[in-house]
């Protein structure tokens, strides 16, 4: 069991086995620069790199965590990342006495959280969204299309994604103005322009790529989580309306790209690996470019809590979890590169929707109400089929270990009234 000679609960996110990375500032002034959690406080990187303590772990001679990014450590690779992990949890452990007892050095490393302001964590080159999970292109494709069609020929074949839109990739706690665009009512003969009426959530989770690839060298399914930097959390927001009669022929355009809120701290892929499990049974076995050996999802708990303008307290509206997803990471990052797209350090890809087969696991508002038929019922006596004004979400989620936790914090959002 490693400890930290800094104090963290049993139930906190970030104790030493996680380590998650951040781009903070300061709230005292400086520039932005790297950092992890470790309880409620940040290490600051760049003091630690400045201090000398971080070599020998193949690190380059200029201060690389004095970076308004984490893309220069992205690109550094797998044996890199794991070097300057295992020299941080030495660093905080409990019996070393580097940081904790030299105090000057250890007052200007250290901060609370709430004495910090958190960033995007990358410069986000290019953002891809699947439709990884089989529950919720089925409960989806039913609604739309009926039982007998739910799932598309191409699903159970392979991992279904689009390009989303980068820039408007957004860090947690960023207000999110209702969306305008086209809507086209079943009993209205041409389409409507105004504010979505339909506005939803989408529970993802998400990983940024590490080095990346060349472009026409395609990752293999067996070495493609060695590109995976870190995950985070990842609400797609979605106007259902605007998507319903603009998605065919080319998918979602409008109803995507005017946010994606991302949490700020990226858990590192290693810090998963006790929580390694099997994902659901492919059928029929993928095509061999596909496959990969071994379990290769994660047992990550999600939760989503949704407080309106008149309520005291959020309520937890969604409880699902990341091994449900029917394409793994891996599958995902596989595919993308098969015909020869290039990944670059910084590539942020989700996994869409993550739904179960209850339907408190059902990781959108779409399905949770079943495009309406099925309000939710909150506890102050209001009911939710789509979001309204002044509504924040937040979502959560974390790996259950024996007295500690592997956490991610949390992503939260709240709408605002349509921008005139």
């Amino acid at each position: 069991m490693l400890k930290s000679f800094i104090p963290v609960e049993p139930d906190s996110h970030f104790p030493l086995q996680n380590l998650p990375y951040c781009i903070f500032r300061p709230l005292d002034g400086g520039k932005p620069r790297v950092g992890v959690a470790i309880g409620e406080y940040v290490l600051d990187l760049s003091v630690v790199e400045g201090a000398g303590l971080l070599k020998g772990t193949g690190l380059p001679e200029e201060a690389i965590f004095a970076e308004p990014s984490l893309n220069a450590f992205m690109a550094l690779g797998k044996d890199v990342w794991k070097k300057v992990r295992r020299k941080l949890q030495s660093l905080l452990h409990e019996k070393e006495p580097t940081l904790r007892d030299q105090m000057e050095l250890r007052t200007a490393a250290i901060r609370k959280q709430s004495d910090v302001e958190l960033l995007l964590p990358a410069q986000i080159g290019d953002y891809t969204d699947f439709y990884a999970s089989k529950e919720h292109a089925t409960n989806v494709g039913t609604m739309f299309r009926g039982k007998e069609n739910a799932l598309m020929p191409n699903w159970t074949h392979l991992p279904v994604g689009y390009h989303g839109r980068s820039s408007s990739v957004v860090i947690s706690g960023t207000d999110i103005h209702r969306p305008k665009g086209q809507m086209k009512p079943k009993d209205v003969d041409a389409p409507l322009f105004g504010p979505s009426q339909q506005l939803d959530i989408e529970l993802e989770m998400g990983w940024f790529i590490g080095p990346g690839n060349e472009r026409g060298k395609p990752i293999s399914a067996a070495s493609a989580e060695e590109e995976i930097f870190g995950l985070v959390l990842v609400n797609d927001w979605s106007a259902r309306d605007i998507q319903a009669w603009e998605y065919q022929p080319l998918g979602p355009f409008l109803s995507k790209s005017f946010a994606t809120s991302i949490s700020p701290w990226v858990v590192p892929l290693e810090a998963l690996e006790p929580f390694r499990t099997e994902g659901p049974k492919q059928d029929p076995a993928p095509l061999p470019y596909l496959q990969k050996e071994g379990p290769s999802t994660f047992d990550i708990h999600l939760e989503v809590y949704l407080k309106g303008k008149e309520m005291d307290q959020p309520q937890k509206i969604i409880s699902t979890n990341f091994s449900y997803l029917y394409w793994s990471m891996a599958q995902q990052i596989a595919h993308h590169t098969v015909a020869g797209c290039n990944l670059r350090p910084g590539d942020l890809l989700a996994s869409g929707t993550i739904s179960g087969s209850n339907k408190h696991e059902r990781g959108c508002l779409l399905e949770l109400t079943w495009r309406g038929l099925d309000p939710i019922e909150l506890d102050n006596g209001e009911q939710r089929v789509w979001l309204k004004d002044e509504d924040e979400i937040t979502m959560t989620g974390w790996c259950q270990g024996n007295g500690y936790r592997i956490g991610f914090g949390e992503v939260t959002g709240r709408i605002l009234p349509v921008l005139i």
